[in-house]
């Protein structure tokens, strides 16, 4: 039985891997030095926007203007996630008319500009407010860890209800968990590449009596993602380490035991394709957890060759990859005898892109 767990359409802000032309590339130079200057000029005389009076509605067109003005992306989005976060509130629908109408402590004021300086050095609104919500969590963001993007929360909804469909496991919306007449579902994960811990704390919010290793390389990720699993009390079930999939491989393999499914949004942009990234990408984010080499495989071919040495029989892989990649991965393995993965599926995401594979240990 298929069913969606969530929906990947809202609006996501900054960090999309958008490839820019040469001259998009000056036009937003030409915006950052821009924005960079007009902030140097009001820093020198904050005082108006402090204490004039302002509501939260009047504060939201105010800061959209000036976003505009200085070529900020999503100015209508970045000014309302950064004034509902100060007033509390997670959008700008959440806050009642009354919330949006009351005038502005100087207190707010501060702390609204303090954020919205930040938006206008381009910095991602996921960093500027230091969280974002991922499927039915909310995460603590911080650079340079990688900002999850929506189409990964289509890879947890495909890895739960594959899962869901395989283990026989039913569904229930009014309890909002998941009940299984004959035995608890408790797959074994393994996530690589953990950035913020979005895929992993979100399968064992999914699946409450499983446990989890997590790994990567980068210490400020793994930090986050120990971070994020005490606020969300699960850090009893996940044991997060520093780890190199290519270095650390033996290691791994050791640590980890056997497992039901590795899941992974692996660096998978085409080395060539990085410098064409959007600016707020390249200047906070962290380079590593995006490039993936000549051919955008140099990480995934790591974790399909470390594989068959951890999943149990049966065992799946589920991965995000470049559309590009489904077909130079069926290829590599048909080229590598002897590897037991056999390539299942390839799944489409919400743009109807090819994005997600499965394989599974044969």
């Amino acid at each position: 039985m298929w069913w969606k767990v969530f929906s990947a359409c809202r609006v996501y802000l900054a960090p999309c891997f958008r490839v820019k032309s040469h001259y998009h590339c000056r036009s937003e130079d030409t915006g950052f030095l821009g924005a960079v200057a007009f902030l140097n000029a009001l820093s020198r005389n904050p005082c108006r926007f402090i204490h004039d009076k302002m509501t939260g509605i009047n504060c939201v067109t105010y800061w959209q203007k000036i976003f505009e003005e200085n070529g900020i992306s999503e100015p209508q989005q970045s000014s309302e996630h950064i004034i509902s976060h100060v007033l509390g509130g997670k959008t700008i629908h959440n806050l009642t008319e009354e919330a949006l109408s009351r005038s502005l402590t100087t207190e707010q004021k501060q702390m609204i500009w303090n954020l919205c300086s930040k938006r206008l050095h381009h910095m991602p609104v996921q960093y500027v407010i230091e969280e974002w919500d991922f499927c039915a969590l909310t995460l603590k963001i911080k650079p340079p860890v990688f900002i999850p993007r929506p189409e990964t929360e289509e890879l947890v909804s495909l890895v739960v209800s594959e899962l869901a469909e395989e283990e026989d496991v039913l569904f229930s919306v009014e309890n909002a968990g998941w009940q299984n007449s004959h035995r608890a579902a408790r797959p074994l994960f393994l996530e690589i590449g953990c950035g913020s811990g979005a895929i992993v704390l979100s399968l064992l919010h999914f699946f409450k009596q499983s446990y989890a290793v997590a790994v990567d390389k980068s210490a400020e990720a793994v930090n986050l993602t120990r971070q994020n699993a005490e606020r969300l009390c699960v850090q009893h079930r996940l044991q997060a380490l520093q780890l190199n999939v290519i270095s650390d491989f033996q290691k791994l393999t050791r640590i980890c035991g056997s497992v039901d499914v590795i899941v992974s949004n692996p660096p998978y942009v085409f080395h060539e394709d990085m410098s064409g990234l959007m600016p707020e990408i390249l200047r906070y984010e962290d380079c590593d957890a995006l490039d993936g080499g000549t051919d955008g495989l140099k990480i995934i071919k790591a974790i399909l060759q470390l594989a068959p040495t951890v999943l149990k029989d049966r065992g799946k892989v589920f991965l995000e990859v470049d559309p590009r990649h489904p077909e130079m991965i069926q290829n590599w393995l048909q080229a590598c005898t002897g590897l037991q993965l056999t390539y299942r599926a390839t799944h489409r995401d919400i743009c109807g892109k090819l994005r997600f594979c499965e394989l599974q240990r044969s």
